[in-house]
């Protein structure tokens, strides 16, 4: 007696595999598209050579104008529900109403114009001045011991003294015109402009000062070539905080005997309680201070590439 020959079961892959047989459907989900917002938030892929990214690597722009727009309608509901009153915190509405008004029919004998002519005279005459003579100061600070033993001491005397405390020496000194409000603002730059050119001297690598030397450069194309092209970073550094620096110290130059210029609208409207007036002139400084920062950011980009790469 045979035994009924049991046909061995086919493996599934062989099934799937055999001429004519049906397949099964393969279901393809479909990826769900993001939102808005998290493409807005999303970080940005990372570069060929960065396996994890650096750290603060990707675009912000948009998380900064969510942020503007936010905090301009938190305003906008403060001012509108009534928890603070107008005398304190005026409306956007009333900003904007202000600021026309002064651009047109001027406050304090100036037109809104004039006043910020005025102070950009003051703040960019004591920059320019300011990077002219810290820059070569701060290099020599940081080539030279003799020069750092000279300028060292005074730089780090007056650097964390407020304006405020030797204004009335140079009014004393300069009397008060014009060159004393511009000497005010240029003290008040020249110290952190100088002291970060020398820290960016004293950044560049010895391994680079020796590749030079070996191939025959001068002391003088040493810092020319080598030391100041690795001090640029540095330098512009020193030039956005010299800056900022200098806007601050606006206020305090035009405290004294000041017919015009954008501190001097908002101390004289602080006095008549003008609060729409010094909101304005608050936010004309901060939008020429911010352009000029984002001037100094494309220029530090296009003249040292080799930021954050060497």
């Amino acid at each position: 007696m045979t035994k009924p020959v049991t046909p061995h079961p086919t493996p599934p892959t062989a099934a799937a595999n055999a001429p004519g047989a049906r397949r099964p459907a393969v279901s393809a989900r479909t990826p769900r598209r993001r939102g808005v917002f998290a493409r807005m938030f999303a970080p940005r892929p990372v570069k060929a050579g960065e396996s994890f990214g650096a750290p603060g690597q990707g675009p912000s722009l948009a998380i900064s104008v969510v942020t503007v727009l936010v905090l301009l309608l938190l305003w906008v509901a403060i001012t509108s529900s009534g928890m603070i009153k107008p005398l304190f915190l005026p409306g956007p509405r009333a900003i904007v109403e202000k600021f026309i008004q002064v651009a047109t029919e001027g406050f304090a004998g100036s037109t809104l114009w004039e006043h910020t002519l005025a102070s950009l005279y003051r703040v960019f005459g004591a920059f320019a001045l300011a990077c002219v003579t810290a820059i070569p100061v701060g290099i020599l600070m940081g080539v030279s011991r003799i020069g750092r033993g000279v300028f060292d001491p005074p730089i780090e005397f007056y650097r964390p003294l407020p304006p405020l405390a030797y204004l009335p020496l140079v009014i004393i000194w300069f009397g008060i015109g014009e060159f004393s409000k511009v000497f005010l603002i240029y003290l008040a730059i020249f110290a952190p402009l100088a002291i970060a050119a020398r820290a960016g001297v004293r950044s560049v690598s010895m391994e680079q000062i020796h590749a030079a030397y070996s191939m025959g450069a001068s002391p003088r194309q040493i810092v020319m070539h080598v030391i100041v092209k690795s001090a640029l970073p540095e330098i512009f550094t020193g030039m956005r905080i010299g800056i900022g620096v200098g806007w601050t110290t606006l206020v305090a130059a035009e405290m004294v005997a000041a017919s015009s210029g954008l501190g001097f609208m908002v101390l004289n409207a602080a006095e008549f309680l003008a609060s729409d007036i010094v909101i304005m002139g608050i936010i004309v400084i901060g939008f020429f201070a911010f352009g000029f920062d984002l001037i100094m950011r494309y220029l530090e980009r296009v003249l040292v590439p080799w930021k954050g790469k060497v």
